[in-house]
C-alpha cells in the first residue's frame, strides 16, 4: 500500500510503500553518473552515531541527510558511486 512521504521530500519524485511492516521508497531517474543521483538503498539501524564513527574512521564522506519526522539519517557514497543512507527512529514521546 501506497504511504505518504514526508512532506520535505514530496517534491523529489518516487513513491513509498509498506508492506507488512516494511517500507520500500522507490524512485526512477535516468542518469549514467551515479554522484548526482537520488537513487539509494537505506537502512533501519540501532546507534546511528557509531555506524556514523566507523564509517568516518574508515575514511567515508558522511552527508547529513534532509531532515525527516521520527528520524535521524546520514549518507553516504560506496566505493562504486552509489547512495547509502542510515536511518535511526527517534522516539518523540
Amino acid at each position: 500500500m501506497e504511504i505518504v512521504k514526508p512532506a520535505a521530500l514530496q517534491a523529489r519524485g518516487g513513491l513509498w510503500l509498506e508492506i507488512d511492516g516494511f517500507q520500500v521508497h522507490l524512485g526512477v531517474e535516468d542518469v549514467s553518473d551515479r554522484k548526482p543521483s537520488k537513487a539509494h538503498v537505506a537502512y533501519l539501524v540501532e546507534d546511528l552515531d557509531s555506524w556514523r564513527a566507523r564509517l568516518s574512521d574508515k575514511g567515508v564522506e558522511i552527508l547529513d541527510g534532509i531532515p525527516i519526522p521520527n528520524y535521524r539519517r546520514f549518507e553516504f557514497r560506496d566505493p562504486f558511486g552509489n547512495r547509502v543512507e542510515f536511518l535511526e527512529r527517534i522516539d518523540n514521546g
